[in-house]
């Protein structure tokens, strides 16, 4: 750490100097040349400062920087892959703890469980796991932080044949705002338990996961069709019959956006606007080769990457569309269907986009994680049949109003036809805890605040995607 003429004043110098002595790990303050590293998260629209950033090497490092914060009174938050669209990871002019230093992954193959640390993303556990063919549900980007995805739910591929990401946290090792160590499982603490899958970072900062594997892979039937935008409405057409009768096995994704200059997609159509179906089958790709195939045959497609790969390869499919460091900014809402005025909306909006980076997803959703009862863990989810996100995404900072206005105004055009329940990971930070609540179940959320007060009654863990203690 570098001399403690970089702390700010609202916490004396020998107060951030003591801490770095009684810590195994590192603490970094402004001025030192880690201290960017820290601070540097995928959405780089997100300006946030820390007074300090901890990276822990044991829990008692994590447990004496909470001690920390807590009696100089200043915010916390917990940094993982720092993917999350809101830059919860960061904590302005409070203290930031950087997991990302903490990233080790074991595979037990025999009883399927998978132990993470907290600092791991998807890339790390699936490098892991794979050589076992064993998968622990994720998203769609390779890169994202395991802790942030899975506290607050987490689907993707395989989730509906496997359930979401929470569904698979078997326990969780945390220390809570008190400076305690705790497990978190069935058994022992099971009101955190369920918090935690699905409430998001507030409750406690976790440092070790211990997931339920699932046998999938290493190779997998997967890829992605894509059709000219005059073809949009059938694409689309197409799409929800699809998955409207899709078994749990399969999993789609609509792309609405412009073409990227891919090897894989004629230069013909770079720079300009489609409709493409990305899919995977959860399961022995030979049983998945007839449904894979009507999705080849649609039409005519101009690009097919729909063959058997590893799934590595297959989950980082999408990582090049969203690079680390480019400025982006989300509007999402949930669906039950996507057709009629729905799908005009969505259409008229991809026509508008105005970057080419940005695009309009559309997430196959239901199945497993539908089967389960809401409120056997806090996700608030489970009832959504489309996940809906309109992702702006650019480089030049004096471009931001026209990006986001896009996003805003695509969002407000298809309000009268959704739900407006959202994915908790896809709010952004001037939503803030606003829209939170209608993140969950009205029962959900009022047990989350609960047991907020009994952890954490100071609101400790009160960042952007805050959940307040009842009292």
């Amino acid at each position: 750490m570098s001399s403690a003429q970089a702390v700010n004043s609202r916490i004396p110098p020998s107060a951030a100097t003591d801490l770095a002595a009684r810590l195994s790990g590192t603490c970094h303050l402004p001025g030192d040349p880690a201290y960017e590293s820290c601070c540097a998260i995928w959405n780089g629209m997100i300006e946030k400062r820390p007074l300090l950033v901890v990276r822990p090497a044991s829990e008692a490092d994590v447990s004496a920087t909470i001690a920390f914060a807590r009696n100089n009174g200043l915010p916390l938050s917990v940094r993982g892959g720092g993917h999350n669209v809101a830059g919860a990871a960061l904590s302005d002019g409070g203290v930031t703890i950087d997991m990302s230093q903490r990233s080790a992954v074991t595979v037990d193959a025999p009883t399927m469980l998978v132990r993470v640390e907290a600092g791991a993303t998807w890339k790390d556990v699936d490098a892991a796991t794979q050589p076992h063919g064993i998968v622990v549900p994720s998203g769609i980007i390779s890169v994202t932080g395991v802790a942030g995805l899975a506290l607050g739910g987490g689907f993707g591929w395989t989730s509906r044949r496997f359930g979401f990401t929470a569904d698979n946290i078997v326990s969780a090792r945390v220390v809570t705002a008190d400076g305690l160590a705790r497990n978190a499982s069935a058994t022992e603490n099971a009101d955190l338990y369920w918090a935690l899958r699905g409430g998001g970072v507030n409750f406690a900062v976790v440092t070790e996961f211990t997931f339920r594997g699932h046998r999938h892979g290493p190779e997998v039937l997967a890829g992605m069709v894509v059709h000219p935008f005059e073809a949009a409405k059938a694409v689309m057409d197409f799409y929800e019959q699809l998955t409207t009768a899709a078994p749990d096995e399969l999993t789609c994704l609509l792309v609405l956006r412009k073409a990227p200059p891919a090897p894989w997609i004629p230069e013909a159509y770079h720079g300009q606007p489609i409709a493409g179906i990305v899919a995977h089958w959860t399961g022995n790709p030979e049983a998945g080769a007839a449904t894979m195939q009507r999705i080849k045959d649609f039409s005519k497609p101009v690009a097919d990457t729909i063959v058997p790969k590893s799934f590595v390869s297959f989950q980082s499919f999408l990582d090049g569309g969203q690079p680390f460091g480019r400025r982006y900014y989300w509007k999402s809402d949930d669906a039950s269907e996507i057709g009629g005025g729905l799908a005009t909306e969505l259409r008229g909006a991809a026509e508008a986009i105005t970057s080419p980076f940005s695009a309009i997803l559309c997430m196959h959703m239901g199945g497993a994680p539908a089967r389960i009862p809401l409120g056997d863990t806090a996700v608030g989810i489970r009832n959504a049949q489309y996940g809906l996100v309109f992702q702006s995404a650019w480089t030049d900072s004096a471009e931001d109003a026209r990006h986001i206005a896009w996003a805003r105004n695509s969002v407000a055009a298809v309000r009268p036809f959704t739900s407006g329940s959202t994915y908790v990971n896809f709010i952004t930070a001037d939503e803030g805890a606003a829209r939170v609540p209608g993140a969950y179940a009205d029962e959900t959320f009022r047990r989350l605040r609960q047991i907020k007060t009994t952890y954490d009654a100071q609101n400790l863990f009160g960042g952007t995607l805050n959940i307040p203690p009842a009292a």
